[in-house]
């Protein structure tokens, strides 16, 4: 009887391990859409795991989180701005983990709590067929020739564009760029896709602060599309991946992580145009070190957020 007892206890228990071994993971990515399906892909090759994938804009995602607040099913977060991981981590929901697989990844890239699954840069992306000259400052587009032609991400909508707006006027509030803007017609167009359409259709010239990857991506399909990024700086928006406290699958959220990071998975972000954020795999683009990164102190941006909104809104609506 002891005998079968003990028999049935390691079957089950060797059940339970195959279980484990195998449980699915979630995962709430905040696009490209191509690249956390290919993660997902290579991952379950290498590992037999499952990654149930939900993928949308970061507001998406974030509305889905609060709403399953009381059953919460994700696992790991890719989130397209750094200050969800910021917000997370002060309500203390995030798993400090730090993978293996970090050591080239910059220490800005990085906490105890996130790591950048890979980085994109804010630039001008510019239509060559457009008739206009090639720009080559942010304040180029300011000039008569792009009377007009020039459109605007909302910072509003966009956490990047937004950094950006903050990085160019300045603690001091310096606002005359963006008045020279929208005296010149530019438009604040809406969300990133919403600003960059009329530049890929040839309705407008150039977007001043477009995130990079899409415009890469369609240059490469050929699409007559030019991203420059200005000698004086730009803001870069890193894409933390995040693993929640409360997930039940945790080793395997791990192990999604170092996969992100590892040479597989950073060429598959480098096959999506964006920067990897490991600094030792190349990528058919800019990286880090080809650009200037202007400064700003997120904490006091943040704070003021509201109020450099305000005044952004202000300068376009005068229009």
């Amino acid at each position: 009887m002891i005998k079968h007892l003990r028999l049935a206890a390691f079957v089950i228990a060797g059940v339970a391990a195959t279980s484990a071994a195998h449980a699915d993971v979630t995962v709430y990515s905040a696009g490209p859409a191509g690249l956390i399906n290919g993660l997902a892909e290579g991952f379950k090759a290498k590992t037999g795991v499952q990654v149930n994938v939900f993928q949308g804009t970061t507001g998406k995602v974030l509305a889905r989180i609060e709403a399953e607040a009381a059953n919460p099913q994700v696992d790991v977060l890719v989130s397209a701005s750094w200050d969800t991981a910021n917000d997370f981590t002060q309500r203390g929901w995030l798993l400090p983990y730090t993978s293996p697989n970090a050591a080239t990844v910059p220490d800005f890239l990085k906490s105890e709590t996130a790591v950048a699954q890979g980085v994109s840069a804010l630039g001008i992306v510019w239509n060559p067929k457009s008739g206009t000259p090639k720009p080559e400052e942010w304040a180029d587009l300011t000039k008569p020739e792009f009377k007009d032609l020039v459109t605007l991400p909302d910072p509003a909508q966009s956490g990047a564009a937004f950094e950006l707006v903050a990085a160019l006027s300045g603690t001091a509030g310096n606002w005359k760029l963006f008045e020279d803007l929208a005296a010149n017609g530019a438009i604040v167009a809406g969300a990133n896709a919403a600003a960059l359409n009329p530049v890929l259709q040839g309705a407008k010239a150039a977007v001043f602060g477009a995130v990079d990857y899409i415009s890469f991506a369609g240059k490469k399909k050929g699409e007559s599309v030019e991203v420059i990024f200005p000698a004086s700086g730009t803001v870069v928006a890193p894409r933390p991946v995040m693993i929640l406290n409360w997930s039940k699958n945790q080793d395997e959220a791990k192990q999604f992580v170092d996969y992100i990071l590892s040479d597989e998975g950073q060429a598959l972000v480098a096959k999506a145009f964006l920067i990897p954020a490991r600094t030792d795999i190349p990528a058919d683009r800019p990286v880090i070190k080809d650009l200037k990164l202007l400064e700003i102190d997120s904490t006091q941006v943040y704070a003021n957020r509201a109020q450099m909104l305000e005044e952004f809104s202000k300068i376009f609506s005068k229009k």
